[in-house]
């Protein structure tokens, strides 16, 4: 069984992305946001930089360096109208950390999704009486999800280095989960 395992892993190993590369995109699912005002938008969700320590504003540049060297962000230019802005973060755990939008004061005037979600019971159970178990994880799943161009512009983050706009779904937006187990239903249906 191991063995067999191995050979499909190595015959379709070009549909697994490594670290180093450029990332997927889920073709024919892109990412909407809704809010639920109008224009102008209101300068809650037009937020400055938080300050950021040395140390932090080093990890910001590297982050945001390696999302442009996967597609994920690109940087606004000066002659765009920016309407809205998150600041971010640095989260640390240990030794590693990762770039994390404050999106809370734009979520609060996101229309929410209600696609289901299956509760972690449910899943359990369905996995009861299986003879094999396996499980994959997409490499930054929710960044291979591409957004629509007006979603672009609400998911803007700002920072020391100025303001880039997500290309891909970010983490902490008010329906990603939803958004990206929708993509999960659409490409392989339980």
């Amino acid at each position: 069984m191991r063995h067999d395992l191995i050979d499909v892993l190595y015959t379709y190993r070009n549909a697994f992305a490594s670290d180093n590369e450029l990332l997927g995109a889920i073709k024919g699912h892109e990412i909407d946001i809704t809010l639920n005002i109008d224009k102008p938008y209101p300068p809650v969700i037009r937020r400055p930089a938080y300050p950021a320590s040395p140390i932090a504003r080093e990890a910001l540049k590297k982050h945001i360096q390696e999302f442009f060297q996967l597609g994920v962000l690109r940087r606004v230019c000066h002659n765009e109208e920016v309407e809205v802005t998150t600041p971010v973060i640095i989260a640390w755990n240990h030794d590693k950390y990762r770039m994390v939008g404050d999106f809370r004061a734009s979520n609060t005037f996101t229309v929410p999704d209600g696609y289901p979600i299956l509760r972690i019971q449910e899943t359990l159970t369905r996995f009861s009486k299986a003879k094999y178990k396996t499980s994959m994880d997409a490499l930054k799943g929710f960044h291979q999800n591409v957004l629509t161009p007006k979603a672009k512009k609400l998911v803007r983050i700002i920072t020391h280095c100025g303001t880039y706009e997500y290309l891909r779904m970010p983490f902490g937006i008010k329906n990603a989960p939803s958004h990206y187990k929708r993509m999960m239903n659409t490409i392989s249906p339980t």
